[in-house]
């Protein structure tokens, strides 16, 4: 049976088709992913509700889409009973295949390369083709270290060719003209495009960078007692559920939330004409996400209605969707101030820049232990690092400070979020 694919809910508005991931002819299952679309920092991969045969493919690389517009048309695949042969033929590019129901994992055909999307997107950003690749997962899958090696393979035979040429120099001067010099020399560097998220970001961010007038101010709290209680909470949450688990993050997106209640000024943004700020009755706080495809920064809402049990697993469900292409668009709007993160991978201090329209962001880096005078002694102490900048034109430097002192006491004594 021939069933028509059409985009899911994305939310409002249109996307651009930016990678199509498969081609006429190939096998797809429940859930991989047919193509990518892309907006203002969105990149969503749209996957496929069945398993089958892609019998024809609608949309084309930059057509815009929508939720209900229609990309491609699959043959599905009907699941024999017990009863009946698990032997099925499958016509794919004039070839009849037969394989067990269990196991179709692959097609036998020149076009067909058995990869994952992670990988697909790896060997695009490298410009590999993926049929020039022995696979050495099951099945001949590609794996990540399949790429790795074949691009230290590839490296190691351009060095070997620049020594080589470096140890017959003088024939190169004599038989080597000014053009195939320069040829020479390109093989030294690669271009790599900027993605779609990559060129409305780099513009956003230059924008802000140029128009806000930006200051941040440095600090570190002492977040000891607060990590003493969050690991003791996850050992006896272990007990019950072994998939969740409390994040440091969520006690600092409540810290936030009452810091923008306390200081209205952060919750707001700058009138068009520059004469106003607009002062916002909601709070909705977006928390930079790394991913593949870039920085995106999805939404949370309702901070105040939820616990930081509920927050830290809603930050994990939506960290993976972000991270997997899967974002909905309506969860990445309306944000008032941003969170971003780099303590999982590093830094001590950085200066973020400004999401616009909103007037300030957190900057969180990685925590370690240092010794603090308690004015008698030194005590280990674990450290958190941030990093607040503001727009100057609508806060002050002082009221910058204060609203740091309030993340710092209530980081610091996590009773505070009880009164």
């Amino acid at each position: 049976m021939n069933v028509t694919i059409e985009i899911p809910d994305i939310g409002q508005g249109e996307l651009e088709v930016t990678e199509i991931l498969v081609k006429i002819g190939d096998l797809v299952k429940i859930d991989q992913s047919l193509i990518t679309v892309e907006g203002n920092k969105t990149s969503i991969e749209i996957p496929s509700p069945y398993s089958g045969v892609v019998e024809s493919i609608i949309i084309m690389l930059g057509d815009k889409v929508k939720t209900g517009s229609s990309i491609m048309v699959l043959k599905t695949i009907n699941e024999l009973s017990n009863s009946v042969s698990n032997e099925i033929s499958l016509k794919c590019n004039s070839n009849i295949l037969n394989e067990n129901i269990d196991n179709i994992d692959r097609i036998d055909n020149e076009i067909y390369v058995h990869a994952s999307p992670v990988i697909r997107r790896l060997a695009y950003k490298f410009g590999i083709d993926l049929s020039k690749i022995k696979g050495k997962g099951r099945k001949n899958r590609i794996l990540k270290e399949c790429i790795y090696n074949y691009i230290k393979q590839t490296v190691n035979f351009f060095e070997s060719s620049s020594k080589e040429k470096k140890n017959n120099s003088t024939e190169y001067k004599i038989h080597y003209s000014n053009k195939n010099i320069s040829n020479i020399n390109q093989s030294s560097f690669e271009e790599i495009p900027l993605s779609s998220i990559q060129k409305v970001s780099g513009a956003n961010l230059s924008s802000n960078w140029v128009t806000i007038p930006h200051v941040t101010h440095f600090d570190k709290i002492d977040i000891t007692n607060l990590e003493e209680f969050r690991n003791k909470q996850n050992i006896e949450i272990k007990k019950k559920d072994a998939n969740i688990k409390i994040n440091l993050l969520a006690f600092i997106m409540k810290a936030v939330h009452f810091a923008l209640i306390q200081i209205p000024k952060f919750n707001s943004s700058l009138s068009v004409d520059l004469q106003k700020i607009i002062l916002k009755k909601y709070i909705n706080i977006g928390i930079a996400v790394d991913t593949p495809k870039g920085l995106l920064v999805p939404v949370f809402k309702n901070i105040e209605e939820k616990t930081i049990l509920q927050l830290s697993k809603e930050l994990i469900d939506i960290s993976q969707e972000a991270i997997k292409g899967r974002l909905n668009v309506e969860k990445m709007q309306n944000g008032t101030f941003t969170i971003s993160s780099l303590g999982s991978i590093g830094t001590c201090f950085f200066t973020p820049i400004i999401n616009a329209p909103e007037v300030a962001i957190l900057g969180i880096s990685k925590f370690s232990i240092e010794p603090v005078w308690n004015g008698e002694k030194f005590l280990p102490r674990l450290m958190l690092p941030i990093s607040l900048s503001f727009d100057h034109r609508v806060i002050d430097g002082a009221d910058g400070a204060r609203f740091l002192n309030i993340i710092t006491n209530i980081l610091s004594d996590i009773r505070i979020l009880m009164i």
